[in-house]
């Protein structure tokens, strides 16, 4: 797993690539828990257009960040693969969690 930072005013994205599993999810919530909560930080995208697989230990991540979000901050995961968006549906995290679908239009 691979992540790219970029901070903009008050949004950080990370673009994150590769296998969210096990192995990997504890360096994705390494790099969250420098963001989450901050006062100079509104607004968290993750970019999951390049992530090819996401397990339970990844949903655990991002619902656990999503918990630690204050109310006038959010966290965003924004164009997730298809592979990510089935497993959202599936398991129900996508209720909890905004997700940001691509715009065709």
């Amino acid at each position: 797993m691979q992540i790219m930072e970029e901070r903009k005013d008050h949004c950080v994205t990370l673009t994150v690539s590769g296998r969210l599993d096990v192995e990997t999810s504890a360096t994705l919530e390494q790099e969250i828990a420098k963001w989450l909560p901050s006062p100079v930080v509104w607004s968290l995208v993750l970019d999951f257009s390049a992530v090819e697989y996401i397990s339970s230990a990844g949903i655990r991540v991002l619902l656990s960040a999503q918990k630690k979000m204050k109310e006038n901050h959010e966290m965003i995961i924004r164009n997730p693969s298809t592979f990510c968006k089935q497993v959202f549906d599936v398991t129900g995290a996508d209720i909890f969690l905004k997700i940001e679908y691509k715009s065709w239009e």
